[in-house]
């Protein structure tokens, strides 16, 4: 009941899910249990998974065999998963594009990446990545879409795994006291990974399952490499990480994911 707890909690900091009412005061709330919560942030991804798979393949039939059906269910199942986090990981891309491409002085970067208006890189960076995400699917399911499903199943778990390296690894930096993500930065604990790991398992799996070895390969191996690349322009430029960071390195091992799908299903 307590790890149910913990998942709930989840849902409420990661997405605009309702968890309200008596179901929240039995959730309940503390540093301690935030902090905790990290460890199903990749059970989110199952419920973006299945919203935006969900989306994509109602949309996919309903169009029938039209060359931009891919392209226009790409371009909903992407609404869909924005609606229901919120724009949070999209966000924290913007913020982190205009603090690193804004400064090359690192308690500048920070600074701007406090200011909650949105300026020229990451106007940018927000437009180049959903053109990416939707391009990507689009390709996807023009080809196959058991492909793109699988890819949209695989790339929204396992990119929410991989931040939380980046919360192992480097320390948090920035305003502490005002930051919603301390609690989610100040450790997490060997065990914790591994939960997340599992909550990774089984779709992973399936992706092995429907696809092929190379699909899940390439896809696993371009999602972590955007996401190690991302670890170190953070550990390089800010010596650690903020809750901004997290958002974008989520967003680019999706991307990454999804780039590794597409270039496997060319190359099968």
């Amino acid at each position: 009941m307590q790890s149910l707890r913990h998942y709930l909690l989840a849902v409420q900091f990661f997405t605009r899910i309702p968890v309200t009412g008596r179901l929240a005061d039995w959730v309940g709330y503390s540093p301690a249990m935030l902090r905790a919560s990290a460890a199903h942030f990749p059970g989110i991804g199952w419920l973006a998974a299945a919203l935006a798979a969900g989306v994509y393949a109602a949309l996919h039939q309903a169009l029938g065999p039209t060359p931009l059906a891919a392209a226009v269910a790409a371009v909903f199942c992407t609404i869909a998963t924005v609606l229901m986090t919120g724009g949070f990981h999209e966000d924290g891309l913007a913020d982190v594009a205009d603090g690193l491409g804004g400064s090359y002085e690192r308690e500048r970067a920070l600074d701007i990446m406090k200011d909650s208006r949105v300026g020229a890189f990451g106007a940018m960076a927000l437009v180049l990545a959903l053109l990416a995400k939707v391009s990507l699917l689009a390709l996807l399911g023009a080809e196959n879409l058991g492909a793109a499903l699988a890819a949209l199943v695989g790339g929204h778990v396992l990119s929410r795994f991989w931040p939380l390296w980046i919360v192992r690894g480097l320390p948090h930096v920035g305003d502490t006291a005002q930051s919603k993500s301390k609690p989610l930065a100040d450790q997490i604990s060997t065990a914790a990974l591994g939960v997340a790991a599992l909550w990774c398992f089984l779709p992973l799996g399936l992706v092995w399952q429907t696809q092929s070895a190379l699909f899940l390969i390439a896809s696993i191996g371009l999602s972590g490499l955007g996401a190690a690349w991302m670890a170190r322009w953070f550990a390089r430029r800010l010596q650690g990480f903020t809750g901004d960071c997290l958002g974008a390195t989520q967003q680019v091992s999706e991307i990454g994911f999804y780039l590794g799908a597409a270039l496997a299903l060319a190359h099968r």
